[in-house]
């Protein structure tokens, strides 16, 4: 398996994600931006649902998704504040995600009285090369099953790059 380059497993982004409406939204906002030092985009609603008081074109969250080394170095102290330690059920086909409950508990991290505590969701997505193939507008195909990262490669990957315990 590891002799064919188009089956080895690579981390392809992270995405930080953040939910919430008006002041807690801009928080949330300067939560992200301070983290991951890049400008989070914001995420609009399409649907009206009376009973959350949702409207359309209603800001409802904000995002930032880091490839690269930006993304494994965040990762890496993402991991550290959770004691680099994930549930089995945390990860699905080509993905794992976990929350941080409260961010001083990042290292290098200090509380922001701007901020208050605030907590955000971690998702980390794995592809592997070909991917491209399912994605794209002209000539696109079908990605067979065997081609989509499992849980279990997805568990050895995070053992041997990120030293994670899994549970």
């Amino acid at each position: 398996m590891a002799n064919n380059k188009m089956q080895i497993v690579e981390m392809e982004k992270l995405v930080l994600s953040f939910g919430g409406v008006k002041d807690e939204l801009e928080k949330g906002y300067k939560l992200l931006q301070k983290i991951s030092k890049e400008k989070p985009s914001r995420r609009m609603t399409v649907k009206r649902i009376p009973s959350f008081g949702i409207r359309p074109q209603m800001e409802v969250g904000c995002m930032v998704t880091l490839r690269g080394n930006k993304a494994k170095a965040l990762l890496k102290r993402l991991l550290d504040s959770i004691d680099n330690k994930i549930k089995k059920k945390q990860i699905a086909k080509n993905q794992f995600s976990f929350g941080i409950k409260e961010y001083i508990e990042i290292p290098g991290e200090e509380y922001d009285r701007e901020i208050g505590m605030l907590g955000f969701n971690v998702v980390v997505v794995f592809s592997r090369k070909g991917k491209r193939v399912g994605i794209k507008k002209i000539k696109r195909g079908k990605l067979p099953e065997r081609h989509h990262v499992t849980q279990d490669e997805i568990v050895q990957f995070m053992k041997e790059n990120f030293k994670v315990r899994v549970e």
